[in-house]
């Protein structure tokens, strides 16, 4: 690997790059696989915020800002105190972790997984239903993300976890979250995957879920649905899926509580919708769930017993110990369901583990209130704090960077070949995942991360594992040049519009924010740009951008994010940063800067008749955009000066700036994820660079990130 690599961004010198002869002539975009994975969530391309009804755009109550001012030692203090204020926050073994927090349909399914195996923990059920109760909004439902619309599942699951926990329902919240549910058409028009809960609790009939029979689990890799073919995630909870819709089960539901009042009709005689996508793809899989529905009566008993076996045998290697199947809820709380199902008693060792790995995600929010995470993010938080603490100027090889690594180190995934290798057999495995553990399920993502904070705290020790994650990132390009967040050419769009896939996130194919970094963890390591990977994940990037010169954030929300992704890898990778397409994305991410200084962009942007919307600045978001500037070589410039401005005024608790609204993202529309920990390392590391940059008198960052 040595001989294809040149040398590295520190070591290169930035100024000594011809950047006339990189100059890159703009592409127009193309309607790529990825662009259409992206489709739903795009605008038209003549897209204006005066023409669509739906548009908010709200302004923070401060004050747009005066002529920005800075005196550099109160950027000096308040960068001192927050890098004292995130090394205080560190574990005692190195890492880093802070709350992950999702919307009300985990804790909800916490509540009716507590009821469906009768076992129920009263303390626990209260904390979380004065959780349910803090965040329902003022319309009586409970949206997707903070100050978000009423989504309708989530709605009918708060309700009806409510409902299990003793909540009256003439109470007055409780009414109007029905009045709300009611007036949406009732709970007929939830997704599948919560028409599947209201089924295991008899409350709907199971002709009200589309058709997944087991005996997927015995088809060739060939077939048009295979698990090879859809993401980590949805082929972790499939699988104990697949043996709940196959047992049916009726979950024991000791106080039998029904939820009759959400629907408008008998549920026996209602119409439920099993058009994924509301076209002739959608409609042709509809038809085609009746005759699978017809035909599951006629299956063969031993080969249902044959798929049954083989979906636990998926299942049990892939438990993860206390850090659970997949290392996420929805997966987890399906295992235990299944190993219930499947008459498993509570002593045994594969239903004790699968429970513990549930409770494990609870959070105490305070002396009264628990909420359940979706899954937990320390290796994700571990990485980046390490980055925000290097940018600040933390010692390598203090105490507190050197547990850091040591933590990292122990936590390699080295060993096992993961669900990865069905599509990239033979490749050795080398990275890291989000979790604690996951090693079936390495993350492209986390690994480029952990790769540049480790290269740049220059240990030496590191040099074998960067090496391995190094080679193993590069085995996980796609052909069309850029990288999924854990599977390589994950792109067979069509699954999207069975009946099943209503999320419309079944796949995790190559995505501008996940290439991106793998360009930024390659330049920082020295690789050129003519390198073939380089040059076909910045061909991927150029095909990728936005008309408006943004580009698309499917990790983080949302443009901001994409667009920040880009540039930083860009630069890393040497472009022309005059380029037309750089200079595209700086103009709009100056167009996107808010009165007060800050950069702020709501979860709403994932709709196409939302694509600009915006209710206030957020701390992240803001330093998204400097760090994205910052790449784009625009450190002196006034945007970048007001942005700092708005970071030094926003409030903040020790090394957390204060921030309500969501910046990240599980799937689009679908569900939407808080990151505590973003309003703590984001913008210590916006802070730091313009500080370092302006010591130097330096344009062009110097690292990957």
């Amino acid at each position: 690997m040595a001989a294809l690599r040149g040398p590295g961004l520190r070591d290169a010198g930035r100024a000594s790059i011809n950047e006339a002869s990189c100059h890159i002539r703009p592409v127009k975009p193309k309607m790529s696989d990825s662009n259409r994975f992206q489709r739903l969530t795009r605008a038209p391309a003549d897209f204006r915020e005066d023409c669509t009804p739906h548009l908010e755009v709200r302004d923070t109550p401060s004050d747009p800002l005066p002529p920005a001012t800075l005196r550099d030692p109160d950027l000096e203090r308040l960068v001192g105190e927050s890098r004292q204020a995130l090394k205080d926050l560190q574990r005692a073994d190195g890492h880093w972790i802070f709350q992950f927090e999702a919307d009300a349909t985990i804790p909800a399914e916490y509540i009716l997984l507590q009821h469906y195996l009768g076992d129920v923990d009263g303390e626990v059920e209260r904390r979380i239903a004065n959780y349910l109760r803090s965040i329902q909004a003022p319309n009586g439902g409970w949206p997707l993300f903070h100050d978000g619309e009423l989504d309708l599942s989530a709605t009918v699951k708060a309700y009806f976890a409510l409902k299990q926990a003793g909540d009256d329902p003439a109470a007055p919240h409780m009414a109007r979250a029905r009045e709300a549910i009611l007036a949406r058409g009732g709970a007929a028009q939830v997704n599948v995957f919560t028409r599947i809960a209201l089924a295991l609790f008899g409350q709907v009939p199971w002709h009200a879920v589309p058709e997944m029979p087991v005996e997927i689990m015995l088809l060739p890799r060939w077939f048009p649905f295979h698990l090879a073919k859809v993401s980590y995630w949805s082929r972790t909870v499939i699988v104990p899926l697949l043996i709940l819709m196959a047992l049916k089960p009726r979950a024991r539901n000791p106080r039998g509580t029904r939820i009759d009042e959400l629907f408008l009709r008998n549920p026996e005689s209602e119409r439920y919708p099993m058009n994924a996508t509301g076209d002739a793809l959608g409609a042709f899989f509809a038809g085609l769930d009746k005759v699978l529905r017809a035909a599951g009566k006629r299956f063969p008993r031993g080969s249902r017993q044959r798929a049954i076996q083989k979906a636990v045998d998926f299942v049990t290697p892939r438990l993860n110990g206390e850090d659970g199947l997949g290392g996420i809820f929805p997966a987890m709380a399906n295992a235990v369901m299944a190993f219930d199902a499947l008459g498993y008693r509570r002593d045994h060792p594969d239903f004790v583990i699968a429970r513990r790995a549930v409770d494990k995600l609870l959070y105490d929010r305070d002396a009264d209130t628990t909420y359940c995470q979706p899954c937990l993010s320390p290796i994700w938080d571990t990485c980046l704090a390490a980055h925000a603490l290097l940018e600040a100027g933390e010692d390598p090889d203090g105490a507190a960077l050197q547990a850091a690594t040591d933590w990292l180190l122990a936590r390699e995934i080295d060993e096992v070949a993961g669900d990865w290798t069905w599509r990239r057999p033979g490749l050795a495995p080398g990275g890291w995942a989000f979790q604690y553990r996951n090693d079936y399920y390495p993350d492209v993502d986390d690994t480029a991360v952990v790769v540049m904070a480790l290269d740049r705290a220059s240990d030496p020790r590191t040099r074998p594992a960067i090496e391995r994650a190094t080679d193993w990132i590069l085995g996980m390009q796609s052909s069309n040049g850029g990288w999924g967040a854990f599977d390589a050419e994950n792109e067979y769009y069509y699954l999207n519009s069975i009946p099943f896939a209503d999320h419309g996130a079944l796949l995790d194919p190559p995505t501008v924010d996940v290439t991106a970094r793998c360009l930024s963890m390659l330049a920082q390591l020295g690789y050129p740009r003519e390198h073939a990977a380089v040059r076909r994940g910045l061909d991927f990037l150029r095909r990728e951008q936005e008309e408006d010169g943004s580009w698309f954030g499917r990790w983080g929300v949302n443009y901001v994010y994409g667009t920040w992704s880009a540039l930083g890898a860009f630069n890393a990778c040497g472009e022309d940063l005059s380029a037309p397409h750089i200079r595209k994305a700086v103009a709009w991410l100056e167009s996107r800067q808010r009165a007060d200084g800050g950069w702020g962009e709501d979860c709403a942007t994932y709709w196409p008749d939302r694509r600009s919307a915006a209710k206030a600045s957020t701390p992240s978001q803001t330093a998204w955009a400097l760090l994205g500037l910052m790449a784009a070589g625009e450190v002196n410039g006034d945007a970048v000066r007001h942005g700092i401005t708005y970071l030094q005024r926003a409030p903040r608790d020790g090394a957390k700036w204060h921030e309500l609204y969501y910046t990240g993202i599980g799937f689009p529309r679908v569900f939407y994820l808080a990151y505590h920990g973003y309003s703590a390392y984001f913008p210590l590391w916006a802070l730091a660079r313009y500080r370092n940059l302006k010591r130097s008198n330096e344009r062009r960052v110097a690292y990957g990130m």
